[in-house]
């Protein structure tokens, strides 16, 4: 059964646990500030300190993920301390808020039951506090609290820039290597020089065909240009084709979208196709419009195309696949879903993250009879420029 859990849904969760974690550390902090022994000025200058802190790294994250940052690279510490920072602390504190209550309620629980083993009178007082036991437990939940926060800057930091070539081998009809690049989300996360690394990693790939399957920029039309000027640096042999994605029409109408890539010599496929003739044969490349945001139209862009002609169709969603083979198309590259982005593994092999909860393509290949279909988790990143155990992806298909 398909997965139910629509954005709309995803979004209320999230933006709920965020808003539930912000109050809970600062719940825990103040009470852990008031059980020293400082004097009452004091406490009461680290209560406002720690709720001003936490208060504003949480409006500083809200802010960048609603509202356009058209800031085209930044200098380095502005970047770290304006928007990795505020973004490491919105992902990093629901997790730490997380440990803290289930920590919290196991330690309640376990109290509890020691007590009626026991069998002491509930309306007995506890012991006397210790003060080197309340350090140790204080100490304790210092590090849970942290560990999440480190991990999601080792998402931010590491992870999130290491990316890998992802290579397989596919039956098609005419012999061709092509690369797919999807999910850039330019933006203050992905600069101009990191997409210039990118460009030169598939340089090197020495692609037959360049796939760019949709949402090149996060929430500003600022970044496009920079990033399709490096995009077009690759010169692959039979062609660069691109696709939109829904971040696109946030940001712009199609009309200027559709300007733009002419402009910079980015050949956009909305709704229709293109047949390559080379010497070892000819295939076309279709591609259409986002699913949920855009106008895709299938039909249109299969429109006069001989069925016998092998086609890759270009589609930032991969819910078009089950259409697209029963149209006959060999092979459908698509995006999105960033392979989850933060994605758990579980015994047995099994993956699972909140992509994995709303489609049944969430990464990697897929097949219906003879079509078949590649799910690449992108380079960028979106809401959190953390990715955790779904690194950023080349895809490199060898077709035969």
């Amino acid at each position: 059964m398909v997965p139910s859990l629509t954005f709309g849904t995803l979004r209320f969760i999230v933006v709920s646990l965020a808003v539930f974690a912000q109050i809970y550390l600062f719940v825990r902090v103040r009470t852990a500030i008031r059980s020293t022994e400082r004097s009452e000025r004091f406490k009461l200058l680290a209560v406002l300190l720690a709720g001003s802190v936490i208060g504003l790294l949480f409006a500083l994250n809200v802010y960048i993920l609603v509202r356009p940052v058209p800031w085209v690279d930044p200098p380095t510490p502005v970047q770290a301390l304006l928007f990795y920072l505020p973004a490491v602390w919105g992902f990093g504190s629901i997790l730490s808020a997380a440990l803290l209550a289930a920590v919290q309620v196991a330690g309640v629980l376990g109290r509890a039951i020691a007590g009626r083993i026991r069998g002491a009178d509930p309306r007995e007082g506890g012991a006397p506090a210790d003060p080197g036991r309340r350090l140790f437990l204080q100490t304790g939940a210092a590090a849970v609290a942290a560990a999440p926060l480190i991990l999601s800057g080792y998402g931010a930091a590491w992870a999130g820039r290491s990316h890998e070539v992802c290579e397989l081998t596919l039956p098609f009809g005419v012999p061709l290597r092509v690369v797919q690049l999807t999910d850039h989300h330019a933006g203050v996360y992905m600069t101009r020089n990191d997409l210039r690394r990118y460009a030169e990693a598939v340089t090197a790939l020495e692609p037959d065909l360049f796939a760019l399957t949709g949402d090149f920029v996060s929430n500003s039309i600022a970044f496009l240009p920079g990033c399709l000027e490096e995009m077009s640096r690759v010169k692959a042999r039979y062609g660069t084709f691109a696709t939109l994605g829904n971040h696109e029409h946030w940001v712009a109408s199609p009309d200027r979208l559709r300007s733009m890539f002419r402009q910079h010599g980015v050949p956009l496929l909305y709704n229709t196709h293109r047949v390559v003739r080379t010497a070892r044969g000819s295939f076309a490349v279709a591609g259409i419009d986002d699913m949920r945001i855009g106008n895709d139209d299938l039909d249109a862009a299969l429109k006069g195309l001989d069925p016998s002609t092998p086609t890759i169709l270009l589609s930032h969603r991969p819910e078009i696949f089950p259409e697209a083979a029963r149209q006959g198309i060999a092979l459908t590259l698509s995006g999105h879903y960033h392979g989850g982005q933060i994605q758990l593994s579980l015994p047995g092999g099994t993956k699972t993250s909140l992509a994995h909860l709303r489609t049944p393509y969430p990464e990697g290949f897929y097949r219906i009879g003879e079509s078949r279909l590649y799910v690449s988790r992108g380079i960028g990143t979106t809401f959190t420029p953390v990715r955790l155990g779904a690194r950023p992806e080349i895809t490199v298909i060898n077709l035969t």
